[in-house]
């Protein structure tokens, strides 16, 4: 028994004549009576009562009769579920992200996203990548922009480097240049007034670990800011801070200065005294579903866009990052 005979069955039943039936089917009589005799042979029992003035159900066809009606509803609800979800009519995408990339790179990808696609139902999740990991891997997240790369070696996660970017100093526009060069020392940064983030922020445990190497301690007028809080204060000329270069972006009020590293120069990236790598990771050990991988692949195009836009202190990650 399949559909092709479900379905003639049904439209004989509904016109009570196999020429008008095979008409609506766009069949040929012959092809329409051959499936109509395969089902009755298969199921062992006659369907129709055959007269000149027409087909009237036996007993046995009037039982499979709303049987047949249900199994054809049935597979065409599971043929345009299928379809919207192919074409990204329908679906839910749970995404987590860090609160730097919440403010800058997920605001443009998230917009994106739901101006192409939406049906789509869209979870975001801000935390800290360690917390983010943990949720991914307890099934609460289907990806995860992670910028950290404590998984990347991990079974139970892919993790795919999008972005390598520099920390930056940043100050008030409004105020002079805390330095007339193009860069600025670290020792130099922590004589400057500080505002510094919360300890949840994987961001604060990198700065206080290059400072802690260098064996300096930062003078701190402000602790303990979320990064929108930190990013007013430093408008406002309380003091500077260190962040993500791409929190810059269309930030008018805020000017930057690179840190001195190693074999600094105007497009290497990975030589600045502080970077990190942005990356996007997902379990293993689950396929993606369709919407899933449209938003990984507008995450990555709008990771691409963004290194553009930021100029030198940040690049497109390449393999090995």
């Amino acid at each position: 028994m399949n559909l092709e005979q479900l379905r003639s069955f049904v439209e004989v039943a509904r016109f009570g004549n196999f020429t008008r039936a095979a008409e609506e089917l766009y069949l040929a009589q012959p092809s329409l009576s051959r499936q109509i005799a395969a089902l009755e042979h298969e199921l062992g029992a006659e369907l129709f009562h055959r007269a000149r003035g027409g087909s009237t159900l036996t007993v046995a066809g009037e039982s499979l009769l709303p049987l047949a009606r249900r199994m054809l509803a049935d597979a065409e609800s599971v043929r345009r579920e299928l379809a919207e979800l192919a074409g990204l009519e329908r679906g839910r995408v749970r995404l987590g992200a860090t609160p730097t990339l919440c403010i800058s790179l997920v605001a443009e990808v998230l917009s994106a996203f739901h101006a192409a696609h939406p049906a789509i139902e869209l979870h975001l999740t801000e935390h800290g990548s360690r917390r983010l990991l943990d949720e991914l891997a307890g099934g609460e997240l289907d990806l995860a922009l992670i910028t950290t790369s404590d998984a990347a070696a991990a079974e139970r996660f892919t993790v795919t480097p999008l972005l390598v970017e520099e920390l930056v100093v940043i100050s008030s526009a409004a105020a002079p240049p805390v330095t007339a060069r193009d860069t600025i020392a670290l020792d130099e940064v922590a004589a400057l007034p500080q505002i510094v983030f919360s300890s949840s922020y994987d961001l604060r445990s990198t700065t206080d670990a290059a400072f802690r190497t260098s064996g300096l301690t930062p003078e701190v007028v402000l602790e303990g800011a979320e990064m929108d809080a930190v990013l007013r204060f430093v408008e406002r000329g309380l003091g500077v801070a260190i962040v993500p270069a791409m929190v810059l972006i269309d930030r008018p009020g805020l000017r930057s200065v690179r840190l001195e590293g190693p074999q600094l120069g105007p497009s290497d990236v990975s030589g600045s005294a502080l970077s990190r790598t942005i990356s996007v990771a997902r379990p293993a050990d689950v396929a993606p579903t369709a919407a899933v991988e449209v938003m990984r692949r507008t995450i990555t195009a709008g990771a691409t866009a963004f290194a553009a836009r930021a100029g030198a202190t940040m690049r497109v990650a390449e393999p090995g990052d």
